[in-house]
């Protein structure tokens, strides 16, 4: 490990919180995989299986801010154990729903339960925040985080699909939700690093989502998670069509791998100016590298431009995270960070459902136009708020500005995711 990463676990407590964080967000991964990859062998049917999916990002976009609001006011403690344990019931309601084919109405009804889970990745953030905060140190540990969630793209999904298709089909969800518990209900045993919650004052002059600059962020990741549910969907149906279903993990694994290697990279420099054009950048960027998953005629080509397409997705998520900063009150940045989470849940869900419906009317083929529309609307939408980034909102209510604005406080939140 480079010395700047060996750093920031001079601090006690470090290595043990982003452990449990580790295990806490493989759920991010498998969930979502592993109810299009259960449903479909179950049942055949992708547009249900992207409906599903979709179903369970959309209740995380809406509980999950809310959990953080609470988590702002209250404690991780608190909060966590009760909202995991009800996602967990969740969870296994939706497995017995599906093995025993019960009405799709069920499935539907506790899929919009398994959104209690948490935003883990904006806990584990926080805590470094505690830790690190207005030093160099805080955007070398953000990007190790950025590392770690793309790891758990490289692994979740191998281990989902894995599990599902060799195993039995509800085996990867099972394993996600053994994840979720061991991980939230160990990071939240750790008390001597846990941010000490803000008193109420702060909390009465309404969300985060208030900001102008978080607005614009959050519009423009509903665009970016569309092109990650999309791809997870068409993925996984392109490699059945191909023969090689098992062959999905393995190829979105590719593409987590890039964003991982880019992420480390870009931990171990510190930029100069305005996050904001940096920011801009690896949008377009994100959305020109979807033009080469329109011509993909085989799994290797297709591994190939999902690599290069990860590329962009860690910088430009750690990128977002230190405009999260500039322009969300100190006292709400774990709420602040969980809507930059919804936003990508959100996508996700819209992306999933789309690319479902594309592949049952005209292929799998036809289904990666889904994450090239995506990544022009992404475009769009950063462009025409782009004015607003640029403009940090003064401190306020305990707002960070400065040294954030400079680099030091990049964050990731992948979706993408969360």
């Amino acid at each position: 490990m480079p010395s700047p990463y060996r750093a920031i676990f001079a601090a006690p407590g470090t290595k043990g919180f982003s452990t449990a964080g580790f295990l806490g967000r493989m759920p991010l991964s498998m969930m979502g995989i592993g109810i299009v990859t259960m449903v479909s062998q179950l049942t055949g049917r992708y547009g249900l299986a992207g409906a599903l999916s979709a179903t369970v990002a959309l209740s995380a976009a809406a509980i999950g801010p809310q959990i953080s609001r609470l988590v702002d006011r209250y404690g991780q403690r608190r909060v966590l154990r009760p909202a995991t344990l009800a996602s967990l019931v969740a969870v296994a309601g939706l497995l017995l729903c599906a093995k025993y084919e019960l009405p799709d109405w069920t499935l539907f009804a506790f899929a919009a339960l398994v959104g209690c889970v948490p935003s883990v990745g904006s806990m584990i953030r926080a805590r470094w925040a505690v830790l690190y905060r207005d030093t160099p140190q805080l955007h070398t540990a953000y990007s190790f985080e950025s590392v770690v969630d793309e790891i758990c793209f490289i692994f979740g999904p191998i281990i989902s699909i894995g599990l599902s298709t060799v195993w039995f089909p509800e085996a990867g969800p099972l394993m996600a939700g053994l994840f979720l518990a061991t991980g939230v209900f160990w990071l939240t045993s750790q008390r001597a690093t846990e941010p000490v919650p803000h008193s109420r004052e702060h909390h009465t002059k309404g969300s985060a989502l208030r900001s102008g600059g978080l607005q614009v962020l959050v519009a423009t990741f509903v665009a970016t998670g569309a092109i990650f549910g999309s791809i997870d969907v068409v993925t996984v149906a392109y490699a059945e069509d191909h023969g090689h279903k098992s062959a999905a993990s393995l190829v979105l694994a590719v593409y987590a791998l890039g964003s991982c290697l880019a992420g480390a990279a870009f931990g171990l420099v510190h930029f100069k100016g305005a996050p904001a054009p940096r920011w801009l950048l690896g949008v377009c960027t994100t959305a020109v590298s979807m033009i080469p998953l329109q011509l993909v005629g085989n799994l290797p080509f297709l591994a190939v431009a999902l690599f290069i397409a990860g590329l962009s997705i860690a910088p430009t998520m750690i990128t977002t995270m230190a405009l999260v900063e500039q322009h969300v009150p100190r006292a709400k940045l774990t709420e602040g960070m969980t809507w930059v989470s919804t936003g990508l849940a959100v996508g996700v869900a819209l992306g999933s459902s789309a690319a479902g419906w594309v592949i049952d009317a005209a292929g799998s083929d036809a289904g990666y136009a889904v994450p090239g529309v995506s990544g022009a609307v992404a475009v769009a939408v950063g462009f025409l708020g782009y004015r607003r980034l640029k403009k940090p909102v003064p401190q306020r209510g305990g707002t960070t500005t400065h040294e954030h604005g400079n680099g030091h406080g990049q964050r990731e939140e992948h979706s993408g995711v969360a």
